[in-house]
């Protein structure tokens, strides 16, 4: 059960209510009336809680497991231990996800604003929106209903933010246009000022940057996670998208929809990255590239040249994943026939 101090429970759900939320279907004799009270790790589930098996290695785990029902997928229904009612799904990570959505909701805001936050006369907010102590609104921000404005944030001047958004605490958000439904973890900055500058013999001369960030619709941003504003075309993350604590985005990217960063990547600036591209953890991507559709890009990739729609890319530098990978057992069998080690 998760810690009642941070996470309120709802349910109980019958089994077969659990089915529908999460577009699995009952298996064998399992009891659609039966009540399940909470989810749990397969390990740790017991009497009235539900897990899932989304992966072969915890197979142990399954076939010894109290719990009352698993979500599964069918080629392992047969694996399970005698009284486990099954809930059988072609993607049980999924399924169970809506499932724990229903059990640990998004409490809904209450529209409570603090008397200690610091809201501009020209702001405008929509209904129901919690702001909290020593958040500060600007000058003509747009605040869309049912958001929540975390403490110590900071929405700058004429910043747009649309409906259901969440913006976690000491987050700082200027020159930008939110869209619904996003969510924006603590210490997110997002809108600041581009790394522009252009040499001169006596030193730098800092470039004005003069666009924006737009955020569409469904994205989540993890902590301290920072994205620039464009230097005259704007920064532009698409709906859907998933980007991890600590990524660097930099002035006029654009991200398509649906892809996911992870954490502590870093995209130059101009790098036009296509829909449904993934991005593994400490990769960097050099500016001006095309990140064709769909393309995966391995962790600590170091990516300088364009990538093509589809293409699974690794190494410093890029190039593909399979030849990498041959190239890295090469290698090891080379050191190995040397007789030697790396450190020699």
């Amino acid at each position: 059960m998760a810690d009642p101090r941070f996470f309120s429970l709802g349910g109980p759900f019958a089994l077969n209510v659990l089915a529908d939320i999460g577009g699995a279907k009952l298996h064998g004799d399992a009891h659609p009336d039966a009540m399940i009270e909470d989810v749990a790790p397969i390990d740790r589930a017991g009497p009235g809680q539900l897990t899932f098996l989304d992966n072969t290695k915890y197979l142990p785990e399954f076939e010894k497991s109290a719990a009352q029902a698993c979500i599964v997928n069918p080629r392992f229904a047969d694996r399970a231990p005698a009284g486990m009612s099954l809930l059988l799904a072609d993607d049980p990570y999924k399924a169970y996800a809506l499932i724990a959505q229903a059990f640990y909701p998004v409490p809904p805001t209450t529209g409570q604003i603090s008397p200690a936050a610091h809201i501009d006369e020209t702001a405008t907010l929509g209904l129901q929106c919690d702001v909290s102590p020593g958040a500060v609104i600007g000058e003509n921000a747009r605040i869309s209903e049912n958001c929540r404005i975390g403490p110590n944030s900071v929405i700058g001047l004429g910043v747009q933010i649309g409906e259901d958004t969440s913006i976690g605490a000491g987050c700082s958000l200027s020159h930008c246009i939110i869209g619904n439904r996003v969510t924006i973890h603590p210490g997110v900055r997002i809108g600041q000022d581009g790394f522009g500058f252009a040499i001169d013999p006596q030193g730098y001369v800092k470039v004005p940057q003069l666009g924006r960030v737009i955020i569409h619709d469904d994205v989540e941003i993890g902590a301290n996670t920072t994205i620039d504003r464009g230097s005259g075309p704007d920064t532009v993350i698409g709906a859907g998208c998933w980007i991890d604590n600590l990524v660097q985005i930099a002035h006029n990217v654009t991200l398509g929809d649906g892809c996911v960063v992870v954490a502590q990547s870093g995209i130059s600036g101009s790098t036009k990255v296509g829909n449904h591209v993934m991005i593994g953890g400490q990769a960097g991507l050099s500016g001006h590239l095309t990140i064709g559709a769909g393309a995966q890009i391995a962790g600590k990739c170091g990516v300088m040249r364009d990538v093509p729609a589809g293409a699974k890319i690794g190494g410093i530098p890029a190039q593909p994943l399979r030849d990498w990978h041959r190239q890295t057992v090469l290698l090891s069998r080379l050191v190995r026939d040397k007789g030697t080690s790396t450190d020699d």
